[in-house]
């Protein structure tokens, strides 16, 4: 006998993603940018070749460390990702 599933939410929302690959100085990103209500503002932002994700916002991108640890990405391979971001998360 199936076992009932407890869903805590199921809800289906029109989204707006970007796929964006490009090169830096130190290192190639890949990256998937989803801007959705679902998040405060904030919007997902994942790395395809690393398989890594988080939900950042401008606010976190002032947050030292905080590109460093998700990415797991060095201090000059961040700044990249972190400029990048910066100009896509106000469009």
């Amino acid at each position: 006998m199936a076992q009932e599933r407890f869903y805590l939410y199921d809800e289906i929302e029109e989204t707006e993603t970007r796929y964006v690959s490009f090169l830096g100085e130190h290192e190639r990103f890949d990256i998937g940018i989803v801007k959705t209500n679902r998040f405060f503002g904030k919007s997902l932002v994942f790395n395809i070749q690393s398989n890594r994700f988080a939900i950042i916002g401008n606010d976190d991108l002032d947050e030292p460390g905080c590109l460093e640890a998700v990415f797991q990405l060095n201090e000059k391979e961040a700044n990249e990702l972190r400029a990048f971001l910066r100009e896509a998360l106000s469009d």
